[in-house]
């Protein structure tokens, strides 16, 4: 499944939007992997990320020529 995540993270003085689209299993895993990523990409620890809206987005299959 793909999710979209939105929230914020705290930067210095400022905070900073994201969204980001992650496939994991179900909702509980794509936090802990946007948490994981944001964490390790901007040297944030956890509790200075705010997840304001997690949406479950609908693959369209295509039909292949």
């Amino acid at each position: 499944m793909r999710f979209e995540v939105r929230g914020r993270f705290r930067n210095g003085d400022s905070w900073n939007r994201f969204t980001k689209v992650i496939e994991a299993h179900n909702e509980r895993f794509a936090i802990e992997k946007i948490l994981s990523l944001i964490g390790s990409n901007h040297k944030i620890k956890r509790n200075l990320i705010e997840i304001e809206e997690i949406k479950e987005i609908e693959e369209i299959k295509t039909a292949e020529y």
